[in-house]
């Protein structure tokens, strides 16, 4: 075969470019005509049985372990593709989902009651006090769970919690009661963070030998902690607990992390400020509600999915939003308890509920997904 220069190859691969594009579009015709089929005949977009057998058939044409690995890649974006305009046409002939949520002007907040984990000093009731305001009616409880409990048998109006920290990450064991609990995100705040090393009056740093404080705080002042290598840490429930802890025990070698606030509440004296490593230190609290609702103009989703477990499934979710042009936030996964190795995802966007480009992001993951519940819209 004669050798073609570079230029020659291109123009050959320019027309067969050309060539895919077209047949591109005939196949998304064709599509288009198979969505008005299931809108007449209310049959769901995505059937995993045909496309299974569609990729088995299209790989088993192709010639070589590479290309039969490309051509199933390809056609396995090609039907994804094809699904997310199925999705958009359902969608424009009132084919909405239907998420269950109401919009309100406000939130409901005459004689509200309010809990919190924890005891008064704690972040957790700066956050609520933030919130709702220093004269609500706000009170705690020992444990995060306690207090959806609360919610969730009509005691309480709202619970507030803490979900992420900006320098230790996402209070996991939170995640995983959004699911146990059904409980709606209704807003969120966020507390500056700043902790002290907190020890009883008369103390000095030299007498410490051990330090309580929660493990996110622990965390948060890892550097300024590990640096004191005789210093034992201790987790505790809360850093205001462990303030008070302090002052029951009276025990002069124990130091607690926390507020500058809690020490005030306490009676306990500042040993050392601002240990916490990152000064812009900040923890986003999520306030939960037992009534699916969102405010007008809220911005954010919150949703959590379980995939397929098989290779591109969360790629496959996560393409509907792309395909929809919405703006993903923050996703993180957790382990599905009973299964090992398998992980559920938590995913915030950018958005409403009442945004068609929403809708049809979360239609089209909810057809695909295991499961899908919308947590919030805040």
């Amino acid at each position: 075969m004669e050798n073609l220069d570079l230029q020659e190859i291109r123009g050959q691969l320019d027309g067969i470019d050309s060539q895919l594009v077209e047949l591109f579009e005939r196949r998304m015709k064709l599509c288009g005509d198979v969505a008005e089929y299931k809108i007449g005949t209310g049959k769901p977009v995505y059937d995993g049985a045909r496309e299974k057998e569609k990729l088995e058939t299209v790989t088993g044409m192709a010639h070589g372990d590479f290309n039969r690995q490309g051509v199933y890649e390809l056609f396995s974006q090609i039907m994804t593709i094809s699904r997310r305009l199925q999705y958009g046409l359902l969608a424009g002939h009132g084919q909405r989902l239907d998420t269950g949520f109401t919009m309100v002007e406000e939130l409901k907040r005459d004689n509200a009651r309010i809990v919190y984990q924890g005891v008064e000093g704690a972040y957790s009731h700066a956050a609520a006090l933030q919130y709702f305001g220093d004269d609500a009616d706000v009170y705690h409880v020992p444990s995060f769970e306690d207090a959806m409990v609360e919610v969730e048998e009509g005691r309480a109006d709202y619970a507030v919690l803490p979900i992420e920290n900006s320098s230790a990450g996402a209070v996991s064991g939170n995640y995983d009661n959004l699911v146990m609990h059904n409980l709606y995100i209704v807003a969120e705040t966020q507390v500056s963070v700043n902790h002290a090393l907190l020890g009883l009056k008369g103390a000095s740093i030299s007498d410490i030998r051990r330090v309580y404080s929660h493990p996110q705080a622990l965390m948060q002042c890892s550097r300024y902690l590990n640096a004191n290598r005789q210093w034992t840490q201790f987790s505790v429930e809360n850093t205001a607990g462990a303030a008070k802890k302090i002052v029951e025990d009276q025990d002069i070698a124990q130091a607690a992390v926390a507020s500058e606030t809690a020490g005030k509440l306490y009676g306990l004296q500042v040993l050392e400020h601002g240990i916490n490593h990152d000064k812009d230190n900040t923890t986003r609290f999520i306030i939960l509600s037992k009534s699916p609702v969102y405010r007008q103009g809220a911005g954010k989703v919150s949703i959590c999915f379980e995939g397929l477990h098989k290779s591109g499934s969360l790629y496959n979710m996560l393409g509907n939003l792309i395909y929809n042009n919405v703006n993903m936030l923050m996703i993180e996964s957790r382990p599905i308890v009973g299964r090992s190795w398998e992980y559920r995802f938590f995913v915030d966007v950018e958005g409403s509920l009442g945004d068609a480009a929403i809708q049809n992001a979360l239609k089209g993951i909810s057809e695909e997904a295991v499961s899908m519940r919308i947590l919030g819209n805040y």
